[in-house]
């Protein structure tokens, strides 16, 4: 298929697409087509020659991986099958599965997600005799993740966590597992212990390409430094830079400059997204910004309804205006209700707009709850594969080993502990010793059981590691354990809660088929379909969906756009958030390219909502508008008060105060 760049791509896009040799980078505004150029950029490349197998093309979400390949498949018409587009984490799984033995793991290492991370955490703590009154692991997994992306010291750890750490990262090892900071973190350290292994991953990708530059982490930017050579090609937005909480640091732009001198640059300022009066709004807020690029969006789609400002007397009424609004609206633009975002700073903001969407019959969702995942009879069924996968996983083996009950209760696991530990060998060597050696002391009853579990086990290792039918050996092993009776016993008084618990696992089941029948999937096996879910389970939490209002917060947001977008909670206090600007004076400046970012999710239309009243721990107490509504000029805002637009006289009257409450400079 032969594409003709310079019809398709306005004269910065075409620029940055045919700029492929030597350092480049892309200041990408919101709504700029920043998609495009880079799925442009890779065609342009191999239109020149440059083998698929050259090209790494790095992003942050397995949802946006996948969109980026099969752009690129539809833009040049080709399977692509040797192209590299992934995530940061998965393209760490990728150099782990060759080079992890260097460091002392196995191939068929287990990755940890939130919920095993946390149990392991809680057992290192009891290993080394930590006080566990109160002891809270996922805080201490903050610490760790802190300490191993860099971001902290054990100087300053005044929680004593050090010590379960170096236990922790012991018992990882021991159980041949990492968690999603080892996926950056090894690859490097495998990258600086042994350059040679690095020379191959830098002879292999000549071309690489990292988008949404402006979220990684000073880890990633690491990693990347390693690997590139000169053909390295960043996009980002510092504007867009949210997620400092996590690890992300938008002065990477910074770093790149500073070690790119020679770099080109190039600015995309053309937003196609929303109108010039939602843009005019964004670009006055963030100018108020001093730490960052100077640019300045400019929208083909002129004029444009202005902003609507609401000052409802509570949330509760808050919550009743915003379903009113999205019917009204809806249906006098004709829209669908997925074309609605609601956005919110926090979750706890969300109860009273679904209490009212409940009451209004507006379909929504709520991005952020449990993964299908994470819940508990999928989590069984996984366990159940982890450990068939990896032998020497145990925590999901101690997850399993009771589930269904067979005997296998806390107080045979804690003599098992002590047996493993005794004997300084995993649980599963402790199950195998007391299954082996009966001079071993063991309740007789439960060895039986003991031995029961690892047959079954065993026998499913052998079912389960071949590379066909996984998801027919998966619907064996369910029923060759009988879940079902385990959800029936387990939900006695509601059998319906077991069968809809049951049609998730068949869910499960049923995904693996798909899965594993794509012809496009060269690797169905069970090792690459549990790495593919630990990424899913991280990354992707809640995709598009047809039909509903997307109720969400702003940081989940990012990267979407809706023909309405409504701002809901826009109080001091809420935007910017009052412990953000606790924990530091630089956080004023991440909270206005939060506000930012909200503003331009919206194509066409942007209602912003802001209580005058709110309860807070049962108490109403009297709220103030963000001061960053203050910014927003006065001309681009229409005030409406009880559904009735605000008289110009009372429009100017209540300009007026809002600025002068923040004329201080609401910047400082």
């Amino acid at each position: 298929m032969h594409l003709n760049y310079q019809a398709e791509l306005n004269m910065e896009q075409y620029d940055a697409v045919t700029s492929i040799e030597g350092p480049l980078l892309i200041i990408a505004g919101a709504g700029s087509g920043k998609t495009r150029v880079i799925t442009f950029r890779i065609a342009y490349m191999l239109d020149k020659g440059v083998p698929q197998s050259a090209i790494l093309a790095l992003t942050f979400t397995n949802k946006a991986a996948r969109e980026m390949s099969e752009r690129v498949r539809h833009v040049t018409g080709k399977k692509l099958q040797s192209l590299t587009v992934s995530t940061f984490h998965s393209f760490g799984v990728k150099i782990l599965r060759k080079e992890i033995r260097r460091l002392g793991w196995k191939e068929n290492f287990s990755i940890y997600d939130e919920v095993d991370r946390n149990q392991l955490i809680k057992d290192c703590a009891r290993e080394v005799g930590f006080r566990m009154d109160g002891f809270d692991p996922a805080k201490a997994g903050i610490v760790f993740s802190e300490v191993k992306t860099g971001r902290k010291a054990w100087e300053n750890d005044s929680d004593g966590y050090e010590k379960i750490f170096h236990e922790y990262q012991a018992a990882l090892k021991a159980y041949n597992a990492v968690d999603f900071d080892d996926l950056i973190g090894l690859p490097i350290r495998v990258f600086e212990t042994w350059p040679e292994a690095r020379e191959v991953y830098r002879e292999q990708y000549r071309y690489i390409m990292i988008d949404e530059f402006q979220d990684t982490s000073l880890q990633q930017y690491r990693l990347m430094r390693l690997l590139s050579h000169n053909n390295i090609c960043v996009v980002g937005d510092d504007d867009q830079s949210i997620y400092s909480w996590r690890g992300a640091n938008y002065e990477n732009i910074l770093n790149f400059e500073k070690d790119w001198p020679h770099r080109k640059e190039i600015t995309m300022y053309r937003n196609y997204r929303s109108t010039t009066t939602i843009l005019d709004a964004a670009n006055s807020v963030i100018q108020n910004n001093t730490n960052r690029k100077p640019k300045d969006l400019k929208s083909p789609n002129e004029g444009g309804v202005a902003i609507e400002v609401y000052l409802p007397a509570n949330e509760v009424e808050e919550g009743e205006f915003i379903a009113r609004a999205i019917k009204e609206i809806k249906l006098r633009d004709r829209l669908r209700y997925d074309q609605f975002g609601v956005l919110i700073r926090t979750n706890a903001l969300t109860r009273h707009l679904e209490e009212a969407f409940l009451a209004a019959q507006v379909p929504y969702r709520v991005t952020g709850g449990t993964s299908f995942f994470q819940r508990k009879e999928i989590k069984d069924v996984i366990s159940y594969l982890r450990v068939v996968a990896n032998p020497e996983d145990d925590i999901n083996l101690i997850r399993i080993a009771n589930v269904p009950r067979r005997g296998i209760g806390r107080r045979s696991l804690e003599l098992l502990t002590d047996i493993a530990r005794q004997r300084n060998c995993s649980i599963r060597g402790a199950m195998q010793l007391i299954r082996s050696d009966h001079t071993v002391e063991f309740p007789e009853r439960t060895r039986q059981d003991v031995d029961s579990l690892l047959s079954l086990l065993e026998f499913f290792r052998e079912e389960l590691l071949g590379r066909r039918n996984l998801s027919l050996k998966v619907r064996k092993l369910v029923d060759t354990i009988d879940y079902w009776g385990y959800l029936v016993s387990e939900n006695q008084h509601s059998e319906k809660a077991a069968k809809w618990k049951f049609l998730n696992v068949e869910s499960l089941v049923q995904g693996i088929d798909v899965w594993e029948k794509d012809p496009d999937n060269l690797d169905p096996s069970l090792f690459a379909w549990l790495n593919r879910i630990s990424l899913i389970t991280r990354d992707d939490q809640g995709d598009d969906e047809g039909g509903k209002v997307n109720l969400t917060t702003i940081h989940a947001a990012k990267g979407l756009e809706y023909d309405v977008v409504i701002i809901a909670g826009c109080e001091e206090g809420i935007i910017p958030h009052a412990r953000a600007l606790e924990e530091g004076e630089g956080n004023l400046e991440e909270e206005r390219r939060l506000f930012y970012v909200a503003i331009t999710r919206a194509r066409k239309r942007l209602l912003i909502s802001a209580c005058r009243q709110r309860r807070r721990n049962a108490m109403p107490v009297d709220c103030l508008p963000s001061p960053f509504l203050a910014e927003i000029p006065q001309e681009l805002i229409s005030w409406r008060e009880e559904e009735q637009a605000l008289t110009e006289e009372e429009a100017a009257d209540a300009w007026a105060g809002l600025h002068k409450m923040f004329q201080a400079d609401p910047g400082s």
